[in-house]
């Protein structure tokens, strides 16, 4: 701090205490003149050995009679002004200053500090601060200490002194305007509650017009605190006025799909009409956190994209089809909720049609192609075909033992049957399919993983992606029962590239 502002700060101290410390009543009117011009003189004299003492002058550190040295060597240094010091040094010179019946010195100008360079010293001063109500909760602050009867006497008598959230005072880090304004408001703002509730305590005709003065010295920089208060509180208000949710992101996805059979025939051997299509299908995600490490999902879609009539599951969109013209119906297309059980372990529960890429069994082997929004566009590239004999309602667990291996397991039941409480339905005797996969990563580069499936379906339709040969012909419609097996594999040779495959065996009754 300059020496300018130290010579501010030491005449304000004075002012703050020395206010009326003489009155006319003590000059005799017949050497009233006289009197006048000794005490100018006393005055003039008595200041110039105050900012001799800020200015370094070793001469006047006399007036510091009664501090301790290392105080006093503090005063009349370069040092920056401390809270600790101005508290103290207040004190010092309204003692003085009263004791030679010395009327306070005019006010100088303030120092002139650039607003924008310190306005991360005001937020720094908002956020780093807490209110105390006793001199005693500040830890580094002790009965010995030179400045305790001023801290004791604004804290417990005014409640306007802030501490550090960690219980100190920090008396010698370096004041600066700000700070010191925001702690005159604070004083401010107690006085204006003392006077309202005419306590015994209130503060005298000499304080407030000391603080008055004060006020009016850091106009500028109260000015300032208020508002950047009011402005943080009209932006505050703005967003939660306008805010979607405390807990809740929304995102969405659209798709347009302009489409048509080029040429072929269908699996009848019949010529496919070659009309072109223009579908879409919307998605809304409703992504719900209650402890930053869980997800709550909850999807509603809407979508019109209906399959070729190809009169095979071959030629089918990633991004799904119906069986008839949904018209763009809004549906609930996925309830889900996951949430860790341990550093290691994932839950899952799925209360909606799922599948093996929302419980995120798929997406390691097959991180490209995965997504139905933005991976594959063939059904058939998005997943291994035995992992759509898995799909519906469930819970499902994936543990990492390590970086090198992975255990996924999985029971889902059929949609349809899950919430069916009849007889050959529910979670375990109608459709259902359970999953035991074991993902080995020898490296970052390269996954494996070995997967096998136990699943049963009263009304056996296929996986739905594949040639007929590949959906076992000759059996649909009737209860089958499937074990799979499965080998995946994934080398990723740069960030952006990488080649997968897999291959997999289904033995069916």
């Amino acid at each position: 701090m300059s020496n300018f502002l130290w010579n501010s700060l030491l005449v304000i101290s004075g002012v703050l205490v020395a206010t009326g410390a003489v009155s006319d009543s003590t000059i005799a009117a017949e050497n009233k003149k006289q009197n006048e011009v000794a005490q100018n003189e006393e005055i003039a004299d008595f200041w110039d050995r105050v900012s001799g003492i800020s200015s370094g002058n070793s001469n006047q550190t006399s007036i510091l009679k009664g501090v301790p040295a290392s105080i006093a060597t503090t005063a009349v240094g370069e040092a920056p002004l401390t809270a600790e010091t101005y508290l103290a040094t207040s004190v010092l010179v309204a003692d003085v200053a009263n004791s030679q019946n010395l009327p306070p010195a005019p006010v100088l100008p303030a120092n002139s500090i650039p607003i924008d360079a310190s306005l991360s010293q005001i937020d720094q001063y908002s956020n780093e601060t807490a209110q105390v109500t006793s001199v005693s909760q500040l830890s580094d602050i002790q009965p010995t200490d030179w400045a305790f009867k001023a801290l004791q006497s604004l804290v417990e008598r005014y409640g306007c002194i802030e501490g550090y959230p960690d219980r100190t005072y920090r008396g010698n880090r370096a004041m600066t305007r700000y700070e010191f304004a925001a702690g005159l408001n604070a004083c401010l703002d107690r006085i204006q509650e003392l006077i309202a509730a005419s306590t015994s305590d209130l503060p005298s005709a000499e304080d407030i017009a000391t603080i008055r003065r004060l006020q009016e010295e850091f106009a500028a920089e109260l000015v300032t605190l208020r508002g950047r208060v009011d402005a943080l509180e009209t932006r505050t208000a703005q967003l939660e006025a306008n805010q979607f949710s405390t807990t809740t992101k929304l995102n969405g996805e659209v798709i347009f799909s302009i489409a048509s059979v080029v040429d072929g025939e269908n699996a009848n051997g019949e010529e496919i009409d070659r009309v072109p299509v223009f579908a879409n299908r919307v998605r809304l995600n409703f992504d719900t956190s209650f402890t930053g490490k869980d997800l709550l999902r909850t999807r509603l879609q809407s979508s019109n994209v209906l399959r070729f009539p190809t009169g095979t599951s071959e030629g089918r969109f990633a991004y799904g089809d119906v069986s008839s013209n949904a018209a763009n119906d809004i549906i609930l297309d996925v309830l889900q909720y996951r949430f860790p059980l341990g550093s290691n372990t994932t839950a899952y529960l799925a209360a909606n049609a799922t599948d093996t890429n929302l419980l995120g069994i798929s997406p390691p082997l097959n991180p490209f192609f995965e997504d139905t929004g933005s991976g594959a566009i063939s059904r058939f590239g998005v997943r291994p075909p035995i992992n759509r004999y898995l799909g519906g309602t469930g819970a499902a667990l994936r543990h990492r033992f390590n970086n090198f291996l992975e255990l996924d397991l999985a029971y889902l039941a059929g949609s349809g049957s899950a919430a069916n409480p009849t007889d050959g339905n529910g979670l375990f005797n109608g459709s259902y399919g359970a999953l035991a996969q074991l993902i080995i990563s020898p490296s970052n580069n390269f996954k494996l993983g070995l997967t096998y499936i136990n699943a049963y379906n009263p009304n056996f339709s296929g996986t739905g992606t594949g040639s007929i040969a590949a959906n076992s012909p000759g059996i649909g419609g009737t209860s089958v029962t499937t074990n799979a097996y499965g080998l995946s594999g994934t080398l990723r040779f740069s960030p952006n590239f990488l080649l997968n495959g897999w291959a997999g065996y289904a033995n069916q009754r």
